[in-house]
């Protein structure tokens, strides 16, 4: 047996609750992967017959499903939000794919997976489930969960509400959406590469500031409902920009304070003598 194999062994049989998009897409990916796998099944399951109980519910149904498991499973939920309590008084973990599902089929390889576990066993067990997904997994604890889904949502949910935007101005202006997509991408692409303070672009960080004004009267003109927005992006980019400059000038006098032992010298250096 390989070592892979052995791993998804010993998992033990998981049985999946919850037959929604997320339930059908990680039961189908883990049975792909090797792993023994029941269901998905209804919101009433007791879970006989499973090593481990992995709950694919909403939020709000967690500790109800949790409570119809009788003790003696591992019991597990897929929320980025929720806590482990709700999973009391089993011993538990959480296994949350960050990523975004359409339903069964869905390839969850490459992308990372947030775990915890009230007990190491509990933890392992959701470090395998990850690994047998092709996920990389990474620990956030209960105390800091919300910070890292309200992240997520951020990055994801919040993100396509100013592409929204964005469309709608464009439109205004005769500019098909696709017009736009190269651009979101290059975006995309450069804060991933440098972090939000590198990928910065565009008049404010430039200090363009009538370019900025007359941005604002379009919007004031064609979507007066959206001005708020605009005026809360612009301020938060204004803050971005100051911060990267204030890193560059950092980095800048950081080189500056360096030994500059000049030209004649470098050269009697080049020539044996002495800087």
């Amino acid at each position: 047996m390989s070592t892979a194999s052995q791993r998804v062994s010993e998992i033990g049989r998981v049985l999946v609750v919850g037959a929604g998009r997320m339930g059908s897409a990680i039961a189908g990916a883990l049975r792909a992967a090797g792993v023994d796998v029941l269901g998905p099944e209804g919101r009433g399951s007791t879970g006989e017959g499973a090593d481990v109980v992995l709950l694919a519910v909403p939020d709000s149904a967690i500790a109800s499903a949790a409570s119809l498991i009788p003790p003696g499973r591992l019991v597990g939920h897929l929320s980025g939000a929720t806590e482990l309590a709700p999973l009391s008084p089993h011993e538990s973990f959480s296994l949350h794919p960050l990523t975004t599902v359409a339903g069964a089929g869905h390839d969850f390889s490459g992308g990372y997976a947030a775990v915890d576990g009230g007990t190491k066993r509990a933890l392992s067990v959701a470090r395998q489930l990850a690994g047998a997904l092709s996920m990389t997994a990474f620990q956030v604890r209960d105390v800091d969960r919300t910070a890292y889904h309200a992240a997520a949502s951020i990055a994801s949910n919040f993100l396509v509400t100013l592409e929204g935007f964005a469309e709608q101005l464009a439109a205004s202006a005769g500019v098909d959406r696709e017009a736009l997509l190269p651009l979101v991408r290059a975006a995309v692409e450069n804060w991933a590469e440098r972090g939000a303070k590198g990928a910065l672009t565009g008049p404010i960080v430039r200090g363009d500031e009538a370019t900025v004004e007359r941005q604002r009267a379009a919007v004031a003109e064609r979507l007066p409902e959206q001005v708020g927005l605009f005026d809360a992006l612009a301020a938060a980019t204004r803050e971005l920009a100051a911060r990267s400059k204030s890193a560059s000038d950092s980095l800048v006098q950081g080189h500056d304070s360096e030994p500059d032992i000049g030209v004649d010298q470098a050269q009697d250096t080049a020539n044996g003598g002495t800087a």
